[in-house]
C-alpha cells in the first residue's frame, strides 16, 4: 500500500489563547488546501484520514469532496504542539532563528511539555493501523510537520526527531510492503504550489 503524509495548509497565527491553540486556515490556506485536492483529483485515494486539529481537517476537506471519501479523523495523528496555547508557524520562529526552532533541531522539546520518544512511538502507532487497515490502498494521511518528521524519520533510522521542513500542503509518499518492508518514494513534493509556497490560482 502507500501513505501520501501531507501537511496541512498555512493556519493564522495565535500568539495566545485561553485554552490550546487550534487555528483556522488562513486565506492562503484556504487556496493551497484547494489547490491540493485539484493537484490530487485524477489520482486513485481510497481513504482519507486526518489529524483532529482544525487546520488538518480544513485541508483534508476540499479533497474529501473530490474524492467523495468521508475524513477519518485519528486523534494520534495530532502534532507535538497540541496542548500549546500559541500557534506560531515554525517558518516564523526559524526566519527569526528563534531559540526554540534551534532547540527544536537540536530534539530539545521541553519548551513543548513533550516527551519527544512518546510521541514518535504515538506516530508510529498510528501510521501502524493505518498500514494494516489498508492493504493494497492508496491512502491520504493529513497531519503535521512533526507527525511526518516522526514517520520518516523512523523510517530512514533517523537519531533527529525533526530533520527537514515540509512545506504547506507538500506530499510525501510512503509504501509500505505486506511483510513490514517500507520504503521512501518522494519527500515534500510542492508540484501544486508556485513560488515560496503560494497557492496558485484555481480554475474557476
Amino acid at each position: 500500500m502507500h501513505c501520501l503524509l501531507i501537511r496541512h495548509a498555512r493556519p493564522f497565527i495565535v500568539e495566545h489563547s485561553e485554552g490550546p491553540a487550534d487555528p483556522e486556515l488562513s486565506e492562503e490556506g484556504a487556496r493551497q488546501a484547494i489547490a491540493l485536492a485539484n493537484h490530487l483529483t485524477a489520482d486513485r485515494i481510497d481513504a482519507i484520514y486526518a489529524s483532529p486539529m482544525t487546520r488538518a481537517q480544513q485541508t483534508a476537506e476540499p479533497l474529501s469532496l473530490d474524492h467523495a471519501l468521508p475524513i477519518l479523523t485519528l486523534d494520534d495523528l495530532a502534532e507535538f504542539d497540541q496542548d500549546s496555547s500559541t500557534y506560531l508557524p515554525l517558518e516564523e520562529l526559524k526566519r527569526a532563528n528563534d531559540g526554540h526552532y534551534q532547540a527544536l533541531l537540536a530534539g530539545d522539546f521541553s519548551h513543548f511539555g513533550v516527551d519527544m520518544n512518546v510521541f514518535r512511538r504515538r506516530v508510529a502507532s498510528a501510521i501502524d493501523q493505518i498500514v494494516d487497515g489498508h492493504p493494497g490502498e492508496i491512502v491520504a494521511i493529513v497531519c503535521h510537520g512533526g507527525v511526518i518528521n516522526a514517520a520518516i524519520g523512523a523510517l530512514l533510522g533517523l537519531d533527529s526527531p525533526y530533520f527537514f521542513s515540509p512545506e504547506y500542503t507538500s506530499i510525501s509518499r510512503i509504501a509500505a510492503g505486506r511483510h513490514g518492508r517500507r520504503s521512501l518514494i518522494s519527500l515534500n513534493e510542492t508540484h501544486h504550489l508556485g513560488v515560496r509556497g503560494q497557492a496558485r490560482r484555481s480554475p474557476k
